[in-house]
């Protein structure tokens, strides 16, 4: 199991309120396909919005962070419609 960290920031920045963080949360595991490996996730609030933590299976850390990438990519269009963008994702 690898550990990814994803900071998404809101628009306007600003901590995410924690019914916010539940939505961002499904919008995600709504929009991942089994095959992306996701086994569980964790959203918290951050200063610019907030950072999900994705809990995935992968053979590497760098075959982890091409999951990462492609699942923000998957939910990319809710996400934004929510007022949220992903910004970085880190090991």
């Amino acid at each position: 199991m690898r550990v990814v960290r994803a900071s998404l920031t809101a628009t306007p920045p600003g901590p995410a309120q924690e019914s916010t963080l539940a939505l961002v949360s499904d919008l995600i595991w709504a929009r991942t396909a089994p095959a992306r490996g996701l086994e569980h996730l964790r959203a918290n609030a951050s200063d610019e919005g907030m950072d999900v933590y994705l809990f995935l299976r992968a053979a590497s850390e760098d075959a982890a962070l091409d999951q990462a990438r492609a699942i923000l990519a998957d939910a990319q269009a809710p996400l934004i419609s929510h007022g949220y963008h992903a910004t970085t994702t880190h090991h």
